[in-house]
């Protein structure tokens, strides 16, 4: 056997069960951008990545540091909330309201993925794995800071709440996948 057959195989023979499983899925959609806030009624910043920490949420988040409005409160998938730009949109067409996507409260905006469908799935974002747990439901306190209507346009397309499964660096543009 050749050097070069010898590497091949040592080489195929070396991938991993995360490997295999990275191969079969499926890109569904994409990050269209990521946001944070310091305490529970602050203004959401855009920044272009974040590290996501297992049982906390995204770093400097209010989650993540037990400021947000509701961290008080018992309840799961307050890691990550994820909405997508599609919702913002027809809540622009349906509704004529017109929201920035920091103004929707989320930390992800998602495009191409139907978020609603990932409640109790396990799914990718860049190399981060969430587990969606709950529908992100629109509250007064978004209608409070976001404006009137908001609330109705939003029913059903509030977006996703998730847990984070393994932790990492989540960036913009990083592909959505189950």
């Amino acid at each position: 056997m050749s050097s070069c057959e010898e590497l091949r195989r040592f080489s195929e023979s070396g991938r991993t069960k995360q490997d295999e499983r990275a191969k079969s899925m499926v890109r569904v959609g994409t990050i269209v951008s990521i946001h944070i806030a310091a305490t529970g009624a602050a203004p959401m910043n855009l920044v272009t990545s974040a590290r996501a920490v297992v049982g906390r949420g995204l770093e400097g988040d209010r989650y993540f540091n037990k400021l947000g409005t509701y961290s008080n409160e018992p309840g799961s998938g307050r890691d990550v909330t994820l909405i997508e730009v599609e919702a913002v949109e027809a809540l622009k067409r349906d509704y004529q309201i017109e929201l920035e996507p920091n103004q929707t409260r989320r930390n992800i905006v998602t495009q191409g993925v139907a978020l609603n469908h990932l409640v109790d799935r396990e799914f990718k974002v860049g190399n981060v794995t969430l587990r969606g747990t709950r529908l992100c439901d629109p509250c007064s306190h978004l209608e409070k800071l976001s404006g009137k209507g908001v609330m109705r346009g939003l029913i059903h397309r509030g977006g996703l709440r998730a847990e984070i499964i393994s932790g990492g660096a989540i960036y913009s543009g990083d592909a959505i996948s189950f």
